[in-house]
């Protein structure tokens, strides 16, 4: 090798030596970082910024919702019980009636004649039992004779009877307390017992007819609270409660559904039937329950994991859950009432892990 080739190689390389003894400084100085890593501290480990909640107890309930209609209590089509023409009308359209009260009234002259008729012939029919009862003491008459007389007596008192029932018959009464609603026919009319007349319901009562699925039905029975909501005037919704008053007596088998009907008190008459509204099934009700977001549990090995905040880090705890609702689950065990729950970023969170709460939410604020 020639002294000038040596001497190229040597510089070389003494280049390269320099490279890799200074390139540690330069990079410093090229980044800015002059740092060094604190002992103890591990990479990727800094604080997370999370929200939590201060866990408080609450009432909490089990439900299922569902669909129903508004009926009343009672309601009927009034028709007459026999044909002819409709001579007077006496109720007004809308209005509360009595049970009892005449409605409506078809012709009854011919049995009001009949009736006269019959009526006259009560007397002499009388007599005769008496002259034919007398005449049996003396035994001056068979006993046939009197029987025969008697019997002709009480035929007239049936058909007395049978034409009042008829005349009755010409009546429409109200069979019940309610409202009555719009008429069908005038005066004049000719009525049959296929006519309506009107509509009569019952309102002071109302019955929330709904459907629960099969699986619900073993927790569906008579005394069963229930909620159920509707739009007022003003397009609020608004909530009122029943209870449970009978059950259908087997599942329907094209539906696979259970009917079920709740009675409300409808005091003022302020709710009107025909209505759809949305029902609330309150299964079961717990005062003093404590719970969890559901957002805030991590499911792992089969168990709920739910992280709690303790001296600045995530502290994780198996938690037994118990009824559900849309977006809470009941904590049987793990948390307690006071307990600091973390309720964000949770799938980033680890054991010990350093925590910085941004907001917190307490009491009915979490609800």
């Amino acid at each position: 090798m020639s002294k000038r080739t040596r001497w190229i190689v040597g510089a070389l390389t003494l280049l390269v030596l320099g490279f890799i003894i200074f390139f540690p400084v330069l990079k410093r100085m090229v980044t800015g970082n002059d740092s060094e890593p604190v002992p103890g501290q591990r990479s990727g480990q800094q604080a997370l910024h999370v929200n939590a909640e201060i866990l408080r107890p609450h009432v909490m309930s089990d439900h299922t919702v569902t669909t129903g209609d508004i009926l009343p209590a009672e309601e009927v089509n009034l028709t007459f019980e026999t044909s002819g023409k409709v001579v007077a009308i006496y109720f007004t359209e809308g209005a509360y009636v009595k049970k009892g009260t005449v409605l409506a009234k078809i012709n009854d002259a011919p049995l009001q004649a009949q009736l006269k008729k019959l009526e006259t012939q009560v007397k002499l029919a009388q007599d005769r039992v008496y002259r034919q009862q007398t005449l049996l003491e003396r035994d001056a008459v068979s006993q046939e004779a009197y029987q025969a007389v008697l019997t002709e007596y009480n035929k007239l008192q049936a058909d007395i009877e049978l034409v009042k029932a008829q005349i009755a018959q010409t009546e429409l009464r109200a069979p019940f307390d309610g409202v009555i609603g719009l008429r069908q026919l005038s005066e004049g009319a000719f009525a049959s017992p296929g006519t309506e007349i009107a509509t009569l319901a019952k309102v002071s009562d109302l019955k929330i007819e709904f459907s629960v699925p099969e699986t619900y039905s073993r927790d569906i029975h008579k005394g069963t609270p229930i909620e159920f909501t509707l739009t007022d005037d003003q397009g609020r919704d608004k909530t009122y409660r029943a209870n449970v008053y009978a059950v259908e007596s087997g599942i329907n088998r094209a539906t696979r559904t259970l009917t079920v009907r709740a009675l409300y008190h409808n005091a003022g008459n302020q709710l009107l039937p025909g209505r759809y509204v949305s029902v609330k099934i309150m299964k079961d009700e717990i005062p003093d329950a404590i719970s969890v977001p559901s957002e805030a549990i991590i499911p792992e090995m089969g168990e709920n994991m739910v992280y709690l905040y303790k001296s600045g880090k995530a502290q994780p705890v198996i938690m037994d859950g118990g009824i559900r609702t849309a977006d809470r689950v009941q904590a049987l065990s793990g948390v307690k009432a006071g307990d600091t729950l973390i309720i964000s970023g949770v799938m980033q969170l680890r054991s010990g892990l350093e925590v910085i709460l941004d907001r917190i939410v307490e009491g009915e604020d979490a609800l």
